[in-house]
């Protein structure tokens, strides 16, 4: 079975629709019937087709109009398969610490992560894109001692950081103030994830805390789940103008309509900073991007975005602009607990040997086998095991994936669910905004990775794109929320196709996946009246079931 569209029919195709004049309707020519703009999710450069299992893998058109398809297909194949520790191999270099082994561990076909059931962590299953997030409860910052994202295995001698097999899930449920119940009588449910995260599965948790006492850090902490974000798409956002996003921010600003304002990341000294975020990595450019990616918004271009920084930190695979371990937050932890650790000692004369058999790092070599783990570990000259041919080939790809064109786009329910969306009354489209208008997309590469990013990479300049975004963060005040509470919107476009891509039970929709239906989810929105969407859903509810249904059948078509 072909599991892409050739490359030569995409390139075909995108210039059938370039040649369309936008004052005429575009024709599919597989239904003869003409669509709507909304159609084409990721404009005529950025959308595909497909509505099969392999619907969020496809290549844009503009892959293959750059002539980057032999870049997609071994980006593709390196995102597939896992890394591993047999030196010499094809995709050697995970560990010594690590989260998952490859791509789609966490993002299943694509897409966001899959739903996590009740008991055990399970955390070696393919699909579970369920992160942990350890935080300090009262700083709501992550805490010092382990990683950003927690890594879950080591590669002998060295122990994993958190023990995956004590960790387990509870699903709780919940009940809001209308009693799980619309006017009419449909009931629905809702539920929300608890993370029992015990210290025994911390490794080295007291010397941890000897650590913590001696550098001043919090020791406290509290546990969430933060799943994956879809990969599709992610090149079109990155081709959103920046002064695109801080228009939408000003307006939402100046509207005064969400109660719980604007995050005060967006503020400094009560002014404001128009919300630009340093989010280079050395030898970087030394300049500010405006914040796009991730549910804390904490990363700008995608060429130093979630992406990028994942295909390190989640394997800990060096390459020759990250040439250090991924380790806690702050390296001292771990590096100083395994090199104390009698077991890491013993093997990590062999260990080493590996990893640099000719001897280059003499400080990995001396006669203090404790220094030299701690060395090892701490060091930011190690090998690099990701070529730059392959780092381009893994951003090729990530760059270079569609989006799904809409379904059942001429179905009187959908269309009625769309008017619905779209209409004041309900105000689902002001953070849920649905189309934006990418720029001459000038590929930006904070550090300066690429001779000529424009050139390395699919671009998408002029294209109208509906991602149902307006790439700003809100609070729903949530139980168990998303750690500080402020998220960003979530796209909405392709989520509908989630199970038919994973096989997964639910639909896994919020930042947690404890919404397993669209209902659920926007149910979620308005539990609490605080919640920035809550007068959103307040008349939402008072909708016919008609009519709610018809809204669930568009938010599944886009």
């Amino acid at each position: 079975m072909i599991k892409k569209i050739g490359s030569f029919f995409l390139v075909v195709a995108a210039m059938g629709f370039v040649a369309c004049q936008k004052d005429e309707p575009i024709t599919d020519d597989n239904q003869k019937s003409e669509m709507p703009a909304w159609y084409y999710t990721g404009g005529t450069l950025g959308t595909s087709f497909l509505t099969t299992s392999n619907c969020f893998e496809q290549p844009t058109p503009a892959v293959g109009q750059a002539g980057l398809a032999g870049w997609f297909d071994r980006g593709d194949q390196l995102a597939e398969k896992d890394f591993h520790t047999v030196a010499g191999k094809s995709r050697y270099g995970l560990g010594p610490v690590y989260v998952r082994s490859s791509c789609q561990h966490c993002h299943p076909a694509y897409s966001h992560g899959s739903s996590v059931p009740a008991g055990r962590y399970n955390a070696i299953d393919h699909g579970n894109g369920t992160l942990l997030v350890i935080f300090n409860p009262q700083t709501e910052a992550y805490v010092m001692w382990e990683a950003g994202m927690p890594q879950l295995f080591g590669v002998a001698p060295f122990k994993a950081p958190i023990d995956p097999e004590k960790i387990t899930i509870k699903w709780l449920t919940a009940t809001d103030e209308w009693n799980n119940t619309f006017p009419d009588g449909e009931k629905y449910e809702l539920q929300y994830p608890e993370v029992v995260l015990p210290t025994t599965a911390i490794y080295g948790w007291d010397r941890i805390q000897q650590l913590a006492q001696q550098l001043g850090d919090p020791i406290d902490y509290t546990v969430r789940l933060e799943n994956t974000i879809g990969i599709y798409g992610t090149g079109l956002l990155d081709a959103i103008p920046d002064d695109s996003i801080i228009a939408q921010w000003r307006k939402e600003e100046a509207d005064g309509y969400m109660q719980n304002g604007l995050p005060a990341s967006m503020f400094a000294d009560g002014m404001w900073r128009n919300w630009y975020s340093s989010s280079v990595v050395s030898p970087g450019d030394g300049k500010k991007y405006v914040r796009r990616f991730t549910y804390a918004m904490s990363r700008g271009p995608l060429l130093d975005a979630a992406g990028a920084n994942a295909i390190w930190n989640i394997t800990n695979v060096t390459r020759s602009n990250r040439r250090g371990n991924y380790l806690s937050l702050r390296p001292v932890y771990y590096a100083t607990i395994a090199s104390e650790d009698p077991d890491v000692q013993a093997a990590f004369g062999n260990y080493i040997a590996t990893i640099d058999p000719n001897k280059t790092h003499s400080e990995w070599f001396t006669d203090d086998v404790k220094q030299n783990i701690y060395n090892y570990l701490t060091s930011t000259s190690l090998p690099v095991e990701m070529s730059d041919d392959e780092f381009t080939a893994v951003m090729v790809w990530h760059r270079g994936l569609a989006v799904p064109a809409a379904r059942d786009v001429h179905s009187a329910e959908v269309q009625r669910g769309r008017q619905l969306f779209m209409s004041e009354d309900l105000g689902c489209a002001y953070c849920h905004r649905p189309s934006w208008q990418t720029g001459n997309d000038h590929v930006n590469d904070p550090n300066k990775f690429f001779a000529n990013a424009d050139a390395a990479m699919p671009r998408y300049p002029n294209q109208t794109i509906w991602p149902y975004t307006d790439m700003v963060q809100h609070k729903l005040h949530m139980e168990n929320d998303i750690r500080t509470g402020w998220c960003r919107t979530t796209p909405l476009w392709g989520r509908g196709l989630h199970r038919k891509a994973t096989g997964d039970a639910s639909e896994a929709r919020l930042h947690d996946t404890r919404a397993r239906n669209a209902i659920e989810a926007i149910m979620w929105h308005g539990y609490s009246p605080k919640s920035d969407a809550r007068r959103s859903v307040e008349q939402f509810r008072n909708l016919s079931k008609e009519d709610r249904d018809a809204l669930v059948a568009f938010l599944n078509a886009i």
